[in-house]
């Protein structure tokens, strides 16, 4: 069985009920169940914070012991050297995601500072995002 953690940054925690028209009406929780049910050949843990350091430590946590790990790092996708580190320096492979389109948005997040340290980056699809990166990780 594939062991896959889900890590969402700043501001996730409020999906379903934040900007409903960029980011949908679906709460992560809500979401997360489902793709627990639909993939239960798989073990699908999750981590949110808002904190820059606290996902860094779940990155190099899980960096080592899951198969995989799906990282929407939100805001810190465009600021975080930090991030960017954490993911070189493990050695579970990460799948970027974001849930809306980040090239169609404010010039500021066309740029990933993590892009270049992920094993692909998928955006756009809305919530799943997430699937398709979990199919590509399983």
């Amino acid at each position: 069985m594939k062991k896959i953690i889900i890590i969402n940054g700043p501001n996730l925690n409020l999906l379903g009920v934040r900007e409903t028209s960029i980011y949908g009406n679906e709460s992560f929780e809500n979401y997360l169940g489902k793709l627990q049910t639909n993939y239960s050949s798989a073990k699908i843990d999750y981590f949110q914070s808002n904190i820059e350091g606290e996902l860094i430590d779940k990155i190099q946590e899980a960096g080592f012991t899951y198969d995989g790990i799906i990282l929407n790092a939100a805001a810190y996708t465009h600021t975080s050297v930090g991030i960017a580190d954490a993911i070189a320096a493990i050695k579970s492979p990460v799948i970027e995601v974001h849930i809306s389109n980040i090239y169609k948005r404010e010039k500021i997040r066309h740029n990933s500072l993590i892009s270049k340290n992920v094993e692909g980056i998928i955006c756009g699809f809305g919530l799943k995002s997430y699937e398709l990166a979990l199919k590509t990780l399983i």
